[in-house]
């Protein structure tokens, strides 16, 4: 008969004071964004999910072949979108937002003369190339003084009693219509958020360039001035 060990107690303690890590990616990412986002009147995508998470412009993985020259071998391979992370300035926030963006889009956002017109755009096959993100960010877009009065100028341009169409109302990120207490809680909690995305970015050391279109840099050694493009 073998003698009994003593049992040790275990030395790995039974809980942690760390806090959870936000989720990064999959399903749980997907809610916490539909919960906080105004009635998109397309659905979101699940084949590409990352494109759900930035301006992707649509774009998706395509597949093909890739033939050698000499014996014309097929290769069967992918070709990713090419997604860039850049810092564009808003004029109607007053300040640079992060976004990871495709390279097409950002052709189209220096056309249309910033991040602002692009997200703007009341054509459906913009409005459904914008994704979630971009749909969220459009609804903060609308919240800014700026763009309300841009609105109450086409307003009064139609005709509209006062240029409000009668009592001013406030719509929430959930799409609902809200006092104007609870839509500045939300959009505090929206600039917070951009806040600690640019605070996770530095530390990492990625890839940035503050972009502005069209935007005048100070004079170089030949005394000439600079223009700020995106390309």
């Amino acid at each position: 008969m073998r003698p009994s060990v003593p049992i040790s107690p275990p030395s790995t303690r039974l809980f942690s004071t760390t806090p959870t890590p936000p989720a990064k990616s999959g399903a749980s990412r997907m809610r916490s964004l539909r919960a906080r986002l105004p009635p998109y009147p397309y659905a979101p995508h699940y084949f590409y999910k990352a494109s759900n998470f930035g301006l992707y412009g649509a774009s998706t993985p395509q597949s093909g072949h890739q033939v050698s020259k000499k014996n014309e071998i097929k290769t069967l391979r992918t070709w990713r979108p090419n997604i860039h992370t850049k810092r564009l300035f808003s004029e109607a926030l007053g300040r640079f937002i992060r976004v990871k963006v495709q390279a097409r889009v950002l052709r189209t956002i220096d056309k249309e003369g910033g991040i602002d017109e692009y997200l703007l755009g009341e054509k459906a096959a913009r409005v459904k190339e914008l994704g979630l993100w971009g749909w969220r960010l459009r609804w903060r877009l609308m919240q800014t003084e700026l763009v309300r009065g841009r609105f109450r100028e086409q307003r009064r341009e139609m005709g509209l009693v006062g240029g409000e169409g009668g009592r001013r109302k406030w719509v929430g990120m959930d799409g609902r219509e809200v006092g104007e207490e609870a839509v500045k809680r939300e959009v505090e909690g929206f600039d917070r958020g951009l806040d600690e995305d640019d605070a996770r970015a530095e530390p990492e050391g990625e890839e940035d360039e503050s972009l502005g279109s069209g935007r005048l840099m100070p004079e170089d050694g030949a005394g000439s001035q600079r223009r700020e493009v995106l390309f």
